[in-house]
């Protein structure tokens, strides 16, 4: 083969994991993902929810969230995320598994975004992150069940937290108990079907009502195998 006809890089794909409520099993599954594709020889970074306020690509997103607003424009959302996504590019990474990151909805709704100015800033990261390839996965459950479960997971506090942190947000102070946060949750979870079904990504809901986080995985790999062209798991 000559120099003229080296094959083409392989193209890079975000596998952004999403969920319609805390619990749902994100993070469990996005573990899951990257042993899977690592074990293909492939090159994956895996970034964490928490990575968003440590990761040098989003010190700017953690400066504004710290300066006292507890918010972020979102051209600091979608300057970041390029900045990311082209680095890891420029790296050579192949995959992308990102836990909570892309699109941005709930945090956007909970600081006052409505429903046209949201779709600008998902149409503004479709173009910021080209030609990176992104797929959705959409965690979907029953909000009380998997709130309840979050619950369990992360002790009775974690309640309390998560109300207050709902109530004092602009776009989120009708919660006030569990219970108008799960109603909150599940009209999020429409107008995220909604928005992202106006964008290029490839969008896989999974449900996982009836599925532990075995079966999920099992799913999740096979809806993947093929929106990617990846070989059989």
């Amino acid at each position: 083969m000559t120099s003229q006809q080296q094959p083409a890089p392989r193209p890079q794909h975000l596998i952004a994991v999403t969920g319609n409520s805390p619990g749902v099993g994100k993070s469990t599954l996005c573990r899951s993902l990257v042993g899977w594709l690592r074990g293909s020889g492939a090159t994956v970074e895996h970034f964490e929810e928490a990575d968003i306020l440590t990761h040098p690509a989003f010190r700017p997103v953690a400066d504004e969230f710290g300066a006292g607003a507890h918010s972020v424009r979102p051209q600091t959302l979608v300057s970041a995320t390029a900045a990311y996504v082209t680095g890891t590019r420029t790296a050579g990474t192949d995959y992308l598994v990102t836990d909570a990151l892309l699109p941005f909805i709930p945090s956007l709704v909970a600081w006052g975004h409505d429903e046209p100015a949201i779709a600008r800033v998902l149409q503004d990261l479709a173009t910021a992150v080209q030609p990176t390839r992104i797929t959705v996965l959409h965690l979907q459950d029953d909000p009380t069940t998997a709130l309840r479960r979050a619950i369990d997971r992360e002790g009775p506090a974690w309640e309390d937290w998560y109300i207050a942190r709902l109530a004092g947000s602009p776009g989120t102070r009708s919660v006030h108990d569990l219970a108008s946060a799960a109603a909150h949750l599940r009209d999020e979870s429409t107008l995220t079907h909604r928005l992202l079904a106006a964008t290029p990504w490839t969008v896989i809901p999974i449900d996982v009502t009836t599925r532990d986080s075995a079966a999920t995985a099992r799913h999740a790999r096979q809806r993947l195998t093929t929106a990617l062209n990846l070989t059989a798991p």
